[in-house]
């Protein structure tokens, strides 16, 4: 469950990067939607559920 959480934020950490920076155009937003989408599915399927 670490591992997701740790994901979510290096991929928020780089878009945010991106976002100051202007660079990677569209890359840089897909990197936030699929934080997010990761972000959700923890979300719903909770702690005890195994990936």
């Amino acid at each position: 469950m670490q591992l997701i959480w740790s994901i979510i934020v290096l991929l928020v950490v780089l878009w945010l990067i991106g976002f100051i920076a202007h660079i990677g155009g569209g890359l840089i937003h897909l990197l936030l939607v699929i934080a997010v989408i990761m972000l959700v599915f923890n979300l719903i399927t909770g702690r005890g559920a195994r990936v």
